[in-house]
């Protein structure tokens, strides 16, 4: 997920990304994403192992920027907020 203004970055796993994306529009939940205003889901990956989600969750939060931003820039070159279509 990021903010509109100056894209920053933040990468989580969730069982429900529909509520969780709910909950940072809506600044349900305090800490990071409400002090950065984190509200667009503009990458996403599926799973149903939730080891494999954990582990794909560290290894992404080890890139580089410049890697992450080319993984949702491949997907959604835009950065439109998908939160919309689920």
């Amino acid at each position: 997920m990021t903010n509109w203004s100056n894209k920053v970055l933040y990468i989580g796993e969730t069982n429900n990304l529909e509520r969780r994306c709910y909950e940072h529009k809506h600044k349900i939940i305090k800490g990071f994403t409400d002090k950065y205003n984190i509200n667009k889901l503009v990458y996403f990956e599926m799973t149903n192992d939730i080891k494999e989600a954990i582990t794909r969750e560290k290894q992404l939060k080890g890139w580089l920027r410049k890697k992450k931003i080319e993984l949702i820039e491949k997907i959604n070159p835009e950065w439109k907020d998908l939160s919309e279509g689920l």
